[in-house]
């Protein structure tokens, strides 16, 4: 990164946003010299631009960083939550972490639970797929025999599940609790498949399966 881009990303990221008098004042440069820094970082999707009408006058454009450029500054989200997870692990033992899972499955699907009322079971499937897809994942999804499989090419939480395999048990509950059937896991992207695959089957067909004793 050229160090006066640098800086402009440096004092949005401090200020929250700026105008070119703002950026030039604090740079000591002209407004011709920012507007061309500006123009590059608008290019390369770092900052926006957007007008803002003041007491008199034009309005005038305010820079801010775009979502990309705030990606450029560390987070540290995933450090976090490995130690809360493992923090967890060692407080509350094996069986406590899984059910402290499974709550904050319950957390995430509950969010979700006005696009299921009233939904048949086979919709309910469907729109699963369709939360999962909304969340960010890359899904396809089907029948398969009497199974719905819904493979998800993608995980959100990789950095942390690569050390707390736990975080699969909470995306397998959240798939449960949003279809309201059984859910297993088939495959893994973590074991080294290609998808992780959710194998869900309605409770209708699991009765009806035990019954003729298959």
């Amino acid at each position: 990164m050229q160090a006066t881009r640098q800086e402009i990303l440096d004092y949005l990221r401090r200020r929250g946003h700026g105008t070119v008098k703002d950026l030039g004042e604090h740079l000591g440069l002209t407004s011709t010299g920012i507007r061309q820094h500006l123009t590059v970082l608008e290019r390369d999707g770092l900052v926006e631009a957007n007008e803002e009408r003041g007491h008199v006058g034009r309005p005038a454009l305010v820079y801010r960083l775009s979502p990309e450029g705030d990606g450029l500054y560390p987070k540290m989200y995933d450090d976090l939550a490995n130690a809360l997870i493992e923090e967890a692990r060692t407080l509350l033992g094996p069986e406590g972490l899984q059910q402290l899972m499974k709550n904050v499955a319950g957390r995430f699907s509950g969010q979700h639970t006005p696009r299921m009322e009233g939904r048949p079971p086979t919709e309910r499937l469907e729109e699963t797929a369709k939360i999962m897809t909304d969340r960010g994942n890359v899904v396809e999804a089907g029948w398969v025999g009497d199974d719905y499989l819904i493979r998800k090419h993608t995980c959100p939480y990789w950095n942390v599940a690569t050390r707390n395999s736990a975080v699969c048990a909470l995306d397998v509950e959240f798939v449960r609790q949003l279809a309201g059937a059984d859910a297993r896991l088939s495959s893994s992207l973590l074991r080294g498949d290609d998808c992780c695959t959710f194998r869900v089957r309605p409770r209708s067909v699991m009765a009806s399966s035990n019954g003729n004793g298959r």
